[in-house]
This record gives structure tokens, C-alpha cells and sequence, in this order.
């Protein structure tokens, strides 16, 4: 099985839609970062619905050690950079992503990215869900953007 390194959106989306458990199932280490608990956690403090780090124990923090100065200059936040710095300093893990420039960004620095939805088809295909397209729906309905393009295409490759 796979190791992963999350960012806080693909935790979000899947917790809002109640699909987190589907991590562990998935991976056999799932990592995040410190600013990316953090990020978490101010939200919550505002009221949002949001997973909070410490119920999931499959969740382990670990923080990177350097992170590459080139990377400071983008408009990424500390959660993404974290991550991202952490999935260099470890690249077997596949890092799991949905912003477009931090996705670009990885992917230019060879690691194995997968967004929320990439999620959403391998669980698909280990039989965790039967169909996909009302996940997307659910998806929308808890704040994530899916451009029409995007769910054909995600549809397309699900068989759907």
C-alpha cells in the first residue's frame, strides 16, 4: 500500500461528505503538517465545520525540515508549503492536493500528486463507493469548485 501527505482541503472535502475513513483504507501512513493542523484548527475556532487532527489517529503530524526558499515567493499557504516540503523530503508519498498552483508545483518537482477527486475514483475502484457521480454533487454542496469540464472528465474516467 501507498503512504500520503495531506494538505487541509482534501481532509476537509472528505470529511464534510463523511468519506475520511476512506484514508486509512487507502494508505497505510497518512501524514500532515503542523500548519496544516493549525489551519484546521482556526477554523474551527471560527465555527466552521472542520476534521479535527487529533480524532483521527491514523493521522500522524510530522513536519519538514527545510523548505526550498523558491517555493517561499508563491502565493501558497503555510499548509500547502509544509506539506509540499514534506512530500520532497519524502517522495514515496503521494501528496494530496487541490490547489492548482500547489498541484503545478509539485508535479513540477516529480512528486506524485492526487487531488480530492483522484481520491474519490481509486475509492471507486476498491469498491468503497459504487457510483461517483453523486459524490461530486456532495462534494459541490460542501464548498468544493468542479467545473463542468472537470466532472465530465472525472465521470468519463469512472465509467459513468
Amino acid at each position: 500500500m501507498s503512504k500520503a501527505i495531506s494538505n487541509a482541503s482534501p481532509l476537509l472535502y472528505l470529511y464534510r461528505v463523511g468519506a475520511i475513513d476512506w484514508l486509512p483504507i487507502m494508505f497505510d501512513e497518512i501524514w500532515t503538517t503542523e500548519a496544516v493542523r493549525n489551519k484546521l484548527l482556526v477554523g474551527q475556532t471560527k465555527g466552521y465545520d472542520v476534521p479535527i487532527s487529533v480524532n483521527y489517529p491514523w493521522l500522524r503530524t510530522v513536519n519538514p525540515k527545510n523548505m526550498p526558499s523558491e517555493w517561499l515567493a508563491l502565493d501558497l499557504g503555510a499548509g500547502e508549503l509544509s506539506a509540499m516540503a514534506l512530500a520532497l523530503e519524502n517522495p514515496n508519498h503521494i501528496i494530496l492536493l487541490d490547489d492548482g498552483l500547489a498541484r503545478r508545483t509539485a508535479t513540477a518537482a516529480g512528486l506524485t500528486v492526487w487531488g480530492t477527486l483522484k481520491v474519490l475514483l481509486e475509492a471507486k475502484s476498491l469498491g468503497l463507493v459504487d457510483r461517483i457521480e453523486p459524490m461530486i454533487s456532495r462534494f459541490s454542496e460542501a464548498g468544493m469548485w468542479i467545473s463542468d469540464d472537470i466532472k465530465r472528465r472525472i465521470l468519463k474516467l469512472a465509467g459513468e
